[in-house]
């Protein structure tokens, strides 16, 4: 599911200028290519959370909270990149989650977790990673479509 998921979005990004992933729909939107970090930054955090079982240290919190809190912070700092930048991310982020995965039995998956203070697993966390993935892809889907009646291109 993460690996269609995935594939999802490229389809949805393919040929993308630097341009059209920088664009701002208005002050309070987030670009396209933020919300690509974004996706890439959710699955660092995790990956860390849940097989490293730590927290993010200052360097990574430096790199990427741009993309795990988008707003303000993102449109600032996530720019001025292209598409190859972001699929290399992407892909080399999700080499190492699935290079995680295959050191783990499926069992590991059970492990509870609150969330949020709220009880879960790591199941639930991993669906969560994809999930959100697939709502951002829906966003990024729309804001190419205001871009080709806007002619941004």
């Amino acid at each position: 599911m993460m690996n269609y998921a995935r594939c999802t979005t490229h389809d949805s990004v393919k040929d993308l200028s630097i341009r059209q992933l920088d664009h701002l729909d208005d002050d309070d939107s987030n670009s396209i290519g933020a919300l690509l970090f974004h996706i890439a930054s959710m699955e660092f955090f995790y990956r860390t959370w849940t097989f490293e079982e730590r927290n993010l240290n200052l360097e990574e919190k430096q790199f990427w909270d741009p993309g795990l809190k988008l707003g303000e912070l993102g449109r600032e700092q996530v720019k001025g990149k292209d598409l190859a930048y972001y699929l290399d991310l992407l892909k080399e982020e999700r080499s190492k989650t699935l290079d995680c995965f295959r050191t783990r039995e499926d069992s590991w998956l059970d492990i509870e977790k609150p969330l949020n203070h709220k009880p879960s697993n790591h199941y639930f966390h991993w669906f969560h990673v994809f999930e959100d993935e697939l709502n951002h892809r829906g966003q990024i889907r729309l804001l190419r479509k205001k871009q080709r009646r806007a002619g941004i291109g």
